[in-house]
């Protein structure tokens, strides 16, 4: 597991990259990323099937996105955007691709229903993790006079 870990906080280091994260946030927005496919990693060996561990993950991930943007003070896209790339069902978008391509429709539906479940729990996690009010993730100051 600590291997898929780096290997999660690598992909989504170099997609912040591209995504034109600023440098002092790459351990933050890659961090994001790694916890969040740990996480889809843990709920799959609970017994959750891929759309539940997906959408209990992308809740997981969003929760951290906002608490880094919260205490890091930049908007929570920077780590949201990276760390979802983890999760995102691009094999079952190619393979439902393919077998479209290769006229296997009972392959191609199976695979294209998973996938889109699959999006749609990632939508439904994100929306979940928004709905949490903003003043739980602030740290709270003390005002101390000298």
């Amino acid at each position: 597991m600590i291997v898929q870990f780096l290997l999660a906080m690598t992909a989504t280091a170099s997609f912040a990259v591209l995504f034109g994260v600023p440098k002092e946030q790459f351990l933050f927005s890659s961090l994001t990323g790694a916890l969040g496919w740990i996480s889809y990693l843990i709920f799959c060996e609970l017994g959750f099937g891929t759309v539940f561990a997906s959408l209990f993950a992308t809740f997981f991930l969003t929760i951290i996105s906002r608490f880094f943007a919260s205490i890091r003070k930049n908007p929570v896209t920077l780590y949201l955007v990276t760390g979802i790339f983890t999760l995102v069902p691009g094999a079952g978008i190619y393979y439902a691709s393919y077998y479209f391509i290769m006229n296997d429709m009972h392959l191609f539906t199976a695979k294209g229903m998973e996938t889109f479940k699959i999006a749609g729990a990632i939508s439904i996690g994100i929306i979940f993790g928004f709905a949490i009010p903003q003043s739980i993730f602030q740290i709270k100051k003390k005002n101390r006079k000298l």
